[in-house]
């Protein structure tokens, strides 16, 4: 797990095909390796990857063709910077929201305009991950915990303050760029629970068709009761 706080960027130092799939190096550059040893997951974009080879200078990680078919990762230039996160330690401060760093899909930076020392960004989502995203939740955008300042149809509005496009790649974005897209944990866990099916236990869960009322909020455990 992650938090969508981004602790360095860093930069792709090789790409190497490998029997059908990628193995990429990337040089951590801020980011402390002391404490990440063989084996350690580390989000990069918003993707979490495994650490299978440690260089002293950044890390070498393979890229299954899974991966590949869900993220950006085969148009990954040799030197593009990219968001770097590891991951989330019990004793960690979550500043963001809870991030899995498997990627839901991939969106397209629509517009782009400077917003007094901030930057508001338009993203295009696609259309079925679009019910997931809500005015003022969370969502992650290559690997970035950010909070939704509009919705309109799969349209979503962002404003970046300075201090996140400095410490991030978002500075870089413009228009016409795909992103790494992973959506609120609890809103897929919350339409699990709604949309039912046949149980292990062999009954069956209520259908979103019923409709979501304060009732079946509070039976579920989304709410109090009063």
């Amino acid at each position: 797990m992650f938090t969508g706080i981004i602790e360095a960027v860093g930069e792709v130092a090789d790409i190497h095909m490998k029997d059908g799939d990628m193995q990429l190096t990337l040089r951590t550059g801020k980011l402390a390796l002391s404490d990440v040893k063989l084996g350690d997951s580390i989000a990069v974009n918003g993707v979490c990857l495994t650490a299978v080879q440690l260089p002293g200078d950044g890390f070498v990680a393979d890229v299954s063709r899974e991966t590949l078919a869900h993220t950006r990762f085969e148009s990954l230039k040799v030197g593009e910077p990219v968001n770097l996160e590891k991951a989330l330690m019990p004793t960690s401060r979550l500043g963001g929201h809870l991030v899995s760093g498997h990627v839901d899909g991939l969106g397209e930076v629509v517009e782009r305009h400077d917003d007094a020392r901030s930057i508001r960004f338009t993203l295009k989502a696609p259309a079925e991950l679009s019910r997931y995203i809500a005015h003022k939740g969370s969502i992650t955008v290559d690997g970035v915990s950010l909070t939704v300042n509009a919705v309109k149809g799969d349209s979503f509005e962002l404003n970046i303050v300075p201090h996140t496009a400095q410490e991030t790649i978002m500075e870089h974005y413009q228009s016409g760029r795909q992103v790494h897209l992973e959506v609120d944990l609890i809103a897929r866990y919350l339409e699990r629970l709604l949309t039912g099916s046949v149980t292990s236990e062999g009954y069956a869960q209520p259908s979103i068709s019923e409709g979501v009322s304060l009732e079946k909020l509070a039976e579920y455990g989304f709410m109090s009761r009063r």
